[in-house]
């Protein structure tokens, strides 16, 4: 069905820490309830890893720029408008980040850390992927 393909993303996003093998993970509730697994990171550690974009089979994503986010701190250009034809790694690093708060879920109040990638693109809308860390 054409409509169903119009709104169907056009890939798939993936962000892997340089350490996520090793680094210690710790239980978060979200919102809906479920419990998650997040990675901990320490006041003034570097953030570091690899963000990785793969078009869906026979697709190719023309873009405005690839660009990711430690929200609320940092945002970082990864990539000029251009297209992505196949699959493309960027790697980042955030150094000596200052997190001065604990990451926090409370009743009235939610203190958290995430990791936001954006491609930009005039048509079809923006693809964004979140990874939430402590």
């Amino acid at each position: 069905n054409f409509l169903i393909e119009a709104f169907k993303l056009a890939c798939s996003i993936s962000i892997k820490f340089s350490d996520g093998k090793t680094r210690k993970r710790v239980p978060i509730k979200r919102e809906n309830g479920q419990t998650l697994l997040a990675p901990l990171f320490r006041n003034q550690e570097n953030i570091a890893g690899k963000i990785t974009i793969e078009p869906h089979q026979g697709k190719r994503i023309e873009h405005n720029g690839v660009k990711v986010e430690l929200l609320g701190q940092i945002v970082r250009e990864l990539d000029v408008p251009g297209d992505i034809y196949e699959r493309t790694t960027y790697p980042f690093e955030f150094s000596m980040v200052e997190m001065p708060y604990e990451t926090y879920n409370g009743v009235n109040v939610r203190l958290r850390y995430v990791l936001k990638v954006t491609v930009s693109r005039n048509y079809g809308g923006s693809i964004i992927e979140y990874l939430n860390f402590l």
